[in-house]
């Protein structure tokens, strides 16, 4: 089960997941971020402090997300270590492109 609560506040976008993003919710939450990233531009936050577990759909639509822009919120320490991936990963490839 995963639940989603998008805010808005001072042109800051925030998706806060909680629960497992994993399985169908992933679908779920991509439908929420395509709708939400259509939005007029605006700063992006995705708050994952309060997901339990995140399956590697999730984690491939976490760095999809990144990648357009959002910034991503991790408390415990797999999460955090998920978003420490996905940023070493989005940092190696904006490297690559300056080389």
């Amino acid at each position: 089960m995963l639940k989603v609560t998008t805010t808005n506040q001072n042109q800051t976008i925030t998706l806060k997941l909680e629960g497992k993003l994993a399985g169908p919710w992933v679908q779920e939450v991509t439908r929420v971020w395509v709708d939400t990233a259509q939005s007029p531009r605006s700063d992006y936050v995705v708050d994952l402090r309060s997901v339990t577990f995140i399956d590697s759909p999730g984690q491939a639509l976490l760095a999809t997300m990144s990648q357009q822009g959002a910034q991503l919120i991790a408390a415990d320490c797999l999460t955090r270590n998920i978003v420490d991936e996905i940023q070493k990963g989005r940092d190696s490839r904006a490297e690559s492109k300056i080389l």
